[in-house]
């Protein structure tokens, strides 16, 4: 297949590459005043902002490895995307750093006289402590930085050597790929999220976050698609069809996220128990319910219904208004996850919104956007030597 163009000679993704960086710096600016202004607040905002970039790189990771395990001309689409969304995990570890000086701030575990007090935090002391965290972490990010090179490297040495027989080195790679993915995202989910209420737990929960990552990446994703599909060399190539594989594999994602939240919360409200049920109830109050109806009804049931339409899917500018809407309540989601935990220790909680909370995800967001585009402009924006693109191919265009 010889369809593929640098995109670097493409001026409009040069302009939102700028764009994005200039938010991306304004939005750190603010973010640095208010670092001095408020720190608690600024740690808590950064936190949530940090989760739900890094859910993206790290949902388009998992979406890569699917492609190759599974096949489909969708994935074909869509892998220079992805590709170029799990480049900007150099940027992500980096943004990472900042977080270690707000631990104190953030996680109850890391005050000794809170642990003391606790028999469940001295039991977990083992693991919940700050060497080991940091330790973990660079694991985390190494495991994700190391996926990331092998799956890029691989496939542009198959642009430049035409050996199809990487093909099969990356679907190998892919099927163990996704087992530690799905480890370390269950791990970091427990010690990033979790462990802001560190004695409550849920076995379910890195599950939850998984599928949550998954909607992320593709709201991104297709947004991304349907703008580069209105010019060469996309628009002579991405049918109707590609977009409804896609908006079925959304609905999927928003299926498996629904199943796992209704799982989550209908074992532990039948369970009852004292240590489980208090981080429900939590956000069962002070305005956090009607946040949970929120999400009931944009993050599943309207999508769920929408995505159920055939003509809907095929179409670009109705599937990306689904992906924008989802989009927008993942953060909507994560906040509710995340918020409520930082009022434990006062009791009754209540939604309270900062300027940080919109201003981190702009900023940490421009920074992530910038770098994506940048790395898109890098290599051409189709597999040049795709052994599986003609039979695909052929299949789409019908």
């Amino acid at each position: 297949m010889k369809a593929g163009i640098d995109l670097g000679h493409r001026p409009e993704i040069g302009r939102l590459q700028q764009r994005c960086l200039m938010a991306g710096v304004l939005g750190g600016v603010l973010l640095g005043m208010g670092a001095f202004l408020q720190p608690d607040q600024f740690f808590r905002a950064y936190l949530m902002a940090f989760l739900f970039w890094l859910g993206v790189s790290i949902g388009c990771l998992a979406i890569l490895m699917l492609q190759y395990l599974s096949g489909g001309g969708w994935g074909i689409i869509i892998r220079r995307l992805l590709e170029a969304a799990t480049r900007v995990f150099p940027l992500m570890a980096l943004l990472f750093i900042p977080l270690l000086f707000g631990l104190h701030r953030l996680y109850p575990w890391t005050h000794p006289d809170l642990v003391n007090a606790s028999e469940v935090l001295k039991h977990k002391q083992f693991y919940l402590n700050v060497p080991f965290f940091i330790g973990r972490a660079v694991f985390y990010f190494a495991v994700w930085l190391v996926l990331s090179y092998l799956l890029n490297s691989w496939s542009s040495r198959q642009d430049e050597t035409a050996d199809i027989g990487i093909t099969r080195k990356l679907q190998v790679l892919s099927g163990p790929g996704i087992v530690l993915y799905g480890l370390t995202v269950s791990f970091a989910a427990i010690d990033w999220i979790m462990s802001l209420e560190p004695e409550w737990y849920s076995t379910i929960y890195g599950f939850l976050v998984m599928a949550g990552q998954a909607l992320s990446a593709m709201a991104v994703i297709i947004a991304v698609l349907a703008m580069l599909a209105k010019q060469e060399p996309l628009a002579s190539v991405v049918q109707p069809k590609h977009f409804q594989d896609l908006g079925k594999l959304m609905l999927t994602f928003v299926m498996l996220w629904a199943y796992m939240g209704f799982s989550q919360l209908l074992i532990i409200w039948s369970g009852d128990l004292p240590d489980e049920i208090p981080w429900y109830l939590r956000r069962f109050q002070g305005g956090w319910q009607k946040v949970g109806i929120l999400l009931v009804v944009f993050q599943f049931a309207l999508p769920f219904a929408l995505l159920l339409s055939r003509n809907l899917k095929r179409y670009s500018r109705t599937l990306v208004l689904v992906a924008g809407l989802v989009f927008i309540m993942r953060f909507v989601d994560l906040f509710w996850m995340t918020a409520p935990s930082f009022s434990v220790e006062g009791g009754k909680t209540h939604v309270s919104v900062s300027w940080m909370n919109i201003v981190a995800p702009v900023a940490i967001g421009g920074l992530w956007l910038a770098t994506f585009f940048w790395q898109l402009k890098r290599r051409p924006i189709l597999p040049l030597h795709e052994p599986y693109w003609e039979e695909e191919f052929a299949t789409h265009t019908a």
